[in-house]
């Protein structure tokens, strides 16, 4: 019977310590629902579809933050938080030579979508397809890309949210 009232003692005590544990980890990371993102920043977002080298350019591209974005200390983005694209250039004719191209375009803070500027378009390159001399990504006429491509991006301009 002592062996089982310890073993008691002892799971309510590394439940107290977790619990602890817990609320000194989310008291390190701290949430702002306001401020500012410096220009320069780095977004890494995530694709939510799939997208094509046909797509027309302004086509919406839903993407979503790969990482928290911080301020100061402070999160002001939190890792999954949706953001738009649109397809700016893409391969919408067989005789086309342009290639398919994503930007960013606003992000979405509670009930608002905020527009954003970036430094440029990303290149959507067709990974499935190498040079077999130089590694490198061959585009195809026609190509598709997966959900969950990750598309970096530097803000142009500060982001008021």
């Amino acid at each position: 019977m002592a062996d089982y009232l310890q073993l008691g003692h002892a799971e309510a005590m590394t439940t107290k310590a977790l619990s602890l544990l817990a609320i000194l980890l989310l008291g390190s990371v701290s949430y702002s629902s306001g401020g500012t993102v410096p220009a320069r920043t780095v977004l890494v977002v995530r694709t939510l579809v799939a997208l094509s080298s046909v797509d027309a350019p302004g086509t919406v591209v839903p993407v979503q933050l790969v990482d928290n974005v911080t301020v100061n200390g402070k999160v002001v983005l939190p890792a999954g938080t949706k953001l738009n694209g649109k397809v700016q250039t893409s391969r919408r004719t067989v005789t086309s030579s342009q290639r398919l191209t994503v930007n960013l375009v606003s992000v979405n803070v509670g009930q608002h979508s905020v527009p954003i500027k970036t430094t440029g378009a990303y290149q959507v390159n067709n990974e499935n397809f190498r040079s077999t001399r130089t590694g490198a990504p061959v585009g195809r006429a026609n190509y598709t890309v997966a959900a969950g491509r990750k598309m970096t991006f530097h803000l142009a301009e500060p982001l008021t949210l």
